[in-house]
């Protein structure tokens, strides 16, 4: 497995961040909550796509979910 992408929250484009997902490639967003930084790891296993949390493991079915999540979360820009 290669080494996972690390971003900053609002670094890269959904669109961007969706291919490199569906690459089969890990994206690890920082950003930051409550005054304290927090890493999310995005991901996708072909079928499923996942956000693990600090606190919670979200799973979405469909790639419009996934856009949603990362636009409202703000780990993208939009």
């Amino acid at each position: 497995m290669s080494d996972p992408l690390v971003v900053d929250a609002g670094e890269y484009e959904t669109e961007e961040l969706l291919t490199t997902l569906e690459q089969g490639q890990r994206v690890i967003v920082r950003t930051e909550f409550l005054g304290s930084e927090h890493e999310v790891t995005l991901r996708h296993d072909g079928e499923t796509y996942y956000c693990d949390t600090p606190t919670r493991l979200h799973k979405h079915d469909s790639a419009e979910e996934m856009r949603e999540c990362l636009e409202q979360q703000g780990y993208s820009e939009q």
